[in-house]
């Protein structure tokens, strides 16, 4: 507050100056300015007041020395982010349908396997889980979130103006057949010769996951706008219930 009042443009010159200051600085490499030191010890001090104060045994409690070193002024290290995934689909030709082959028996309705997603673009992620050749695998157990959205792109004529849609998330545990988790079907009844085809499906649900189980997304058809990242994505993130 003090630093926000008329005529201490010095104060905040010093607290921008704190705030640029590297990880693990410690306050004497502020020496070449007293009034930014000065600050920098009674903004320590105060922190040290705060704190948790020793235990019985007469020492800090190593959660807290962890979290913040005040004889070093050092900040609390950085934590690894929780598992969460969030990819984009890539074009994929009909030709790519042979690699469904390795993904297990599917259904008939949901036979065609998406293995083209992208997960390294401004759009898309990977945090603490894995992805590889269309499958998302999960690193660390706990509660996911599972989603998934394919923007169908389908022209039929004549009697098939009006196709089903069908859109699936598989769970495959670890040296186990895939399992359906999420399955969406959409029909639409479309004018014969339409220009128009779009349907999109969206699917999301709450399921307990191993380490080492995978998931991926598998479609009725191919016939599938992946020219926007934004239409068409899958992903998963943990929750801590």
């Amino acid at each position: 507050l003090k630093s926000q009042a008329p005529g201490s443009a010095e104060e905040m010159r010093c607290l921008q100056m704190l705030n640029q200051q590297p990880e693990g600085s410690s306050l004497e490499e502020l020496s070449s300015s007293q009034g930014c030191l000065k600050l920098a010890s009674t903004i320590k001090a105060y922190v040290a007041t705060v704190s948790p104060g020793p235990g019985e045994d007469g020492r800090v409690s190593e959660a807290w020395r962890s979290y913040f070193n005040t004889s070093e002024g050092q900040l609390p290290p950085k934590t690894a982010g929780k598992p969460s995934a969030h990819l984009t689909l890539r074009p994929q030709s009909p030709a790519q349908d042979g690699r469904s082959q390795g993904f297990g028996n599917l259904s008939q309705s949901c036979r065609h396997a998406l293995t083209h997603w992208g997960h390294g673009s401004l759009q898309s992620h990977v945090q603490n889980m894995t992805y590889r050749a269309g499958r998302l695998r999960v690193q660390q157990p706990g509660k996911y979130y599972v989603y998934a959205q394919i923007y169908f792109r389908y022209r039929g004529s004549g009697r098939d103006s009006g196709p089903q849609l069908v859109q699936c998330i598989q769970w495959q545990p670890a040296h186990s057949p895939p399992v359906l988790l999420l399955k969406g079907v959409g029909t639409k009844c479309w004018a014969p010769e339409a220009d128009y085809g779009l349907h999109a499906l969206y699917q999301g649900g709450l399921f307990e996951l191993k380490a080492g189980d995978e998931l991926f997304v598998s479609v009725s058809s191919l016939a599938i706008d992946s020219n926007d990242a934004a239409a068409s994505y899958f992903g998963a993130f943990r929750l801590d219930l």
